[in-house]
Order: structure tokens, then sequence, then C-alpha cells
């Protein structure tokens, strides 16, 4: 199964990133206040189903693709 994993800073959380790409937007002329950078991570699993292969990839995300402090994470599993 493909799954995606949409993994983004905690509000509330410095994100220099977001703040960079606000400022470069407003620099262009985009009416841009606030921007959050996060990351796309897409992955192939191998489970029974759709609740397998999402409680697999949580676990991936719990022990490995998001910092739990600072990060929040959704995951789509596409059949």
């Amino acid at each position: 199964m493909k799954a995606t994993v949409l993994v983004r800073p905690k509000a509330g959380i410095l994100d220099p990133q977001g703040e960079a790409v606000a400022n470069a937007l407003g620099h262009l002329g985009f009416s841009v206040s606030k921007a959050r950078v996060g990351k796309v991570i897409d992955l192939e699993v191998e489970a029974s189903d759709e609740a397998a292969a999402r409680l697999e990839v949580e676990k991936m995300c719990d022990r490995l693709l998001a910092n739990a402090l600072i990060e929040s994470y959704d995951v789509e599993i596409h059949g």
C-alpha cells in the first residue's frame, strides 16, 4: 500500500524556514503574513489492509519520521 505522511511544525513552534518563505514572498510582492514549512514523505508499505498500513506508518512517524516535541503529522493511505 502507498502512504503519504505530511509533517508540520506544531503551532507555537518557531519555523525559520517558514519565516524565510514568508519574507521572500513579501519581497516578491505577494501578500503573505505567515508561512509554515513542513515535509512530505511518500512510502510503500507491506500491509494486509488500510488499517494495518495506517498503524504501521503511525509507528514509523512516532519512532523516526516526526519529532513529537515540535512536529505533528497526518497520514494518508492510498490503497
